[in-house]
């Protein structure tokens, strides 16, 4: 998955890209986000604010920087988190539990994902996943929002065909 990401044209034009910092079951980012600190990408996490329902964009300059937050994932400390604009996002990463073909995916129903997904209309949005959480359809309500990739361990699914 990977090397089909790091490979594609999107990724190689990107200049900023937020990774979603994997836990549980998720596609694995560690290793895709400490060779983006050391190449030199501009890396965004997401910092969740329980409070408010919503996801805090912080530029990642260290992996050290990581501290368990919300829900036990890797985040900046407080002390450490250097906010972001969504505008200036070239690509964002993001997770789920199953997608289908027209890009349409769950997650894990919090709905954080779905208002930075609408709020980042210049950003391309790619999900990661592995074959078997591709599905022939997945329900949708009218908050959900859809992203324009898949990648999987065996290929590339273009969802805006």
């Amino acid at each position: 998955m990977k090397n089909l990401l790091f490979e594609s044209k999107e990724f190689k034009q990107s200049l900023s890209v937020l990774f979603y910092v994997s836990y549980d079951n998720e596609v694995y980012t560690h290793d895709m986000i400490k060779e983006c600190l050391k190449n030199n990408k501009k890396v965004i996490v997401p910092v969740s604010d329980t409070k408010n329902r919503c996801l805090i964009l912080s530029e990642l300059k260290n992996w050290n920087d990581l501290k368990p937050g919300a829900y036990g994932i890797l985040e900046p400390s407080a002390v450490k988190i250097k906010k972001f604009p969504v505008e200036k996002i070239d690509l964002i990463i993001v997770p789920g539990v199953g997608f289908d073909d027209h890009g349409r995916r769950i997650g894990h129903g919090k709905g954080f994902y779905d208002n930075l997904l609408r709020d980042s209309k210049n950003a391309l949005h790619v999900g990661l996943a592995f074959e078997v959480q591709i599905v022939k359809e997945i329900p949708v309500d009218s908050h959900d929002v859809s992203i324009d990739k898949i990648i999987t361990e065996k290929r590339v699914i273009d969802c805006k065909k």
